[in-house]
């Protein structure tokens, strides 16, 4: 009697949270191990998150900088990509959970690499998003851009001239590289690509303002750099507020508090907000599960290896992470993602996890652009504590080809090339399209998640109320939401 044949034993599955920097680049250098791998993230593209100010401003299309994971993995046959929010991660039963509209799925694995990201953070004023929204995704980029050219079709139709000036008055809360350059090119967009456009409003004439509680502009690059990009941006017009607190937001305006304690408002309808970061709640969870450790933007304190205590399989990269000396910044996620990675492949060579180097972040310098043919760049030199620090054409022309080598496809880094060519040689911009709903879906997703949790009596009665008392029908629940 013949025995069964053995069985191969099954491949470790390795799960990845996230699509962005950490998670594409821990998927691909995965490729061609024996492994199975599963990415589940909340959207189906790859974020590029970098140029993100300049779709907001119609430099570039949201497609050149968000190409699709599907297709950037369709190559690697042991990698599966499901859509999904991931909302609970079980380290006692390996298994993560994750919701697309109603379907709840459940992925277990062997080896997890959490790189969910960040979020925007309004320090505990949640509500000011309504008014002010952030940088973080596409939906963004395309309601901000689509508020900004609003703005001026509003202003343009309005015969009020404090209207016109509220109108006209842009406010960018917060001087890191985010806040400096799209402050930057939305004072470039009304001095140049809109120049000579209108009929009863002059788009020059439009006041941008860049606001910070911190004493300085772009404080993580130092003093000097910071203040060759105030000079710049000021050269463009914009004004530079500093010690300037935001206290309260509306649809009007906002409200900043001074250093000495006083507040003033400034009337602004188009405001955006880029002053903080705040990791994704599924680091409260592990910190719950594991005793891990978290500091006060939610982000996780990984041990030397990006594990966390008493789970070796399980890592953390990217904005998720806290290491002393790597900024929130794409590299630090590329280097993280790839370093988690290679450390399943060793392991699949017999590494233990007690025998894993270090984890050791590269830095690679920092770059911010503030307008055409102006940059600022410090990187590190070499076998010394110095930086080599400048400014201007040279470091615009690095931040360039730098972008353009980290931007995933040749048909992407073409397109882009080819749409900086017109942006920059001339006043045009090719991505200036906007619509109503990218306006204002976020109102109207509020409004309809808020009839949605409201008791059906409730809901039935206010609708009724508003109908001719003369009308006997009720609106049944269905018609109730849809209106």
């Amino acid at each position: 009697m013949s025995s069964p044949a053995p069985t191969a034993p099954a491949r470790p599955r390795v799960v990845i949270i996230g699509s962005g920097f950490g998670g594409l680049f821990a998927a691909q250098r995965l490729g061609k191990a024996d492994v199975d791998v599963t990415l589940i993230a909340k959207t189906t593209h790859h974020l590029f998150q970098p140029m993100l100010y300049q779709v907001a401003t119609g430099i570039v299309a949201e497609g050149e900088i968000a190409p699709a994971t599907r297709v950037v993995l369709r190559k690697q046959n042991n990698t599966a990509v499901l859509m999904g929010d991931v909302f609970e991660i079980d380290l006692k039963n390996g298994v993560v959970k994750s919701r697309l509209l109603e379907r709840v799925t459940e992925t277990p694995f062997d080896k997890l690499i959490i790189a969910a990201g960040a979020d925007q953070s309004y320090f505990g004023n949640d509500q000011f998003a309504e008014y002010a929204p952030g940088m973080k995704t596409i939906d963004d980029a395309l309601e901000l851009r689509g508020r900004i050219l609003g703005a001026f079709e509003q202003a343009e139709l309005s015969d009020d001239p404090a209207e016109r000036d509220k109108l006209l008055t842009f406010v960018v809360v917060g001087a890191g590289p985010t806040g400096v350059e799209l402050a930057g090119q939305i004072a470039e967009m009304s001095d140049k690509t809109l120049k000579g456009t209108f009929r009863n409003i002059d788009p020059t004439q439009a006041r941008v303002i860049l606001l910070d509680a911190a004493p300085a502009v772009l404080p993580p690059m130092g003093p000097k750099l910071g203040k060759k990009a105030a000079q710049r941006l000021e050269k463009l017009g914009v004004e530079i507020q500093l010690n300037a607190m935001v206290v309260d937001v509306d649809y009007d305006g906002l409200v900043v508090k001074e250093k000495d304690g006083t507040t003033r408002r400034i009337e602004s309808q188009c405001k955006v907000w880029s002053a903080g970061v705040q990791a994704s709640p599924l680091g409260k969870q592990l910190a719950e599960q594991s005793g891990v450790e978290l500091d006060r933007a939610g982000r996780v304190k990984v041990l030397a290896d990006l594990s966390i205590p008493g789970y070796p399989d399980v890592f953390v990269v990217g904005d998720m992470m806290s290491v002393e000396g790597v900024p929130g910044m794409a590299q630090g996620a590329i280097q993280g993602g790839r370093y988690a990675a290679d450390c399943i492949k060793n392991e699949l060579k017999g590494q233990t996890p007690d025998q894993r180097k270090p984890f050791h972040y590269h830095d690679k310098g920092s770059m911010a652009t503030v307008s055409r043919f102006s940059a600022v760049m410090s990187v590190p030199i070499p076998g010394t504590k110095k930086r080599f620090e400048t400014e201007g054409y040279f470091a615009w022309v690095g931040w360039l080809a730098l972008h353009l080598v980290y931007l995933v496809g040749f048909r992407n880094r073409l397109n882009t090339l080819i749409n900086w060519f017109f942006a920059f040689s001339t006043r045009g911009r090719t991505q200036l399209a906007v619509t109503e709903q990218q306006v204002y879906a976020r109102t109207a997703i509020g409004h309809l998640s808020e009839l949605e949790n409201k008791p059906v009596y409730e809901v039935e009665g206010e609708s009724a109320g508003e109908n001719d008392p003369q009308d006997t029908e009720t609106p049944s629940k269905t018609d109730t939401k849809a209106s």
